[in-house]
């Protein structure tokens, strides 16, 4: 495969992370940074390790995941999704409750975003890379080179997502965390009916 192959596969990868990636910075706004740094270093490590565990363990795994990557995916980020709806509506009513004179609740205080969260995201957006990594040995792809590629590739569209995802949290307001919940379930949806 050239470097524009790998580097194309490397974003069509990396979409799932992207979005996760911005409904992470509507969902976690006022994180640290290095808090939100976590997600593009994660992804893009899960991104470059399962493309290889693809490749020398296909032939084990391959039916097994492919059986069973969209309901996990479908579990993790349907889970974290509808935990973010359910807070972004509660801060929602206890904002609008503040508005009428009662004490206005403060989300982003509350929420933080855990390496355990990440990890989990990490685990559903990078399921498929494992098939592309079946794939790779049945192409005697070079499976380092691969596995670099998309990697850094994953790292830049999460860093721009973190960009565009905080830019947009700022404008939403409490909105974001409910977008951003929806658009884990959508994602989660989309892995389960294998689209």
């Amino acid at each position: 495969m050239t470097v524009i192959e790998l580097l194309v596969l490397g974003v069509a990868l990396a979409m799932d992370a992207f979005a996760v990636t911005v409904s992470d910075t509507f969902a976690y706004r006022g994180q640290a940074r290095w808090r939100m740094w976590m997600a593009p270093v994660a992804f893009a490590v899960f991104q470059a390790f399962m493309p290889v565990a693809g490749y020398w363990l296909g032939s084990l795994f391959a039916e097994a995941v492919e059986a069973y990557a969209g309901v996990v995916s479908f579990v993790i980020l349907g889970f974290i999704g509808a935990s973010m709806i359910r807070e972004g509506v509660r801060a929602l009513r206890g904002n609008a409750a503040g508005e009428a004179g009662e004490e206005a609740v403060a989300p982003d205080a509350l929420r933080v975003l855990t390496v355990g969260t990440v990890a989990m995201q990490a685990v559903a957006t990078s399921i498929d890379a494992f098939a592309v990594g079946v794939s790779l040995r049945a192409v005697n792809a070079d499976v380092a080179v691969a596995a670099l590629a998309i990697g850094a590739t994953t790292f830049a569209c999460c860093a721009v997502a973190l960009l565009v995802g905080r830019r947009a949290g700022e404008m939403l307001g409490d909105r974001a965390q409910v977008l951003g919940g929806v658009v884990l379930v959508v994602i989660g949806v989309k892995a389960l009916l294998g689209l």
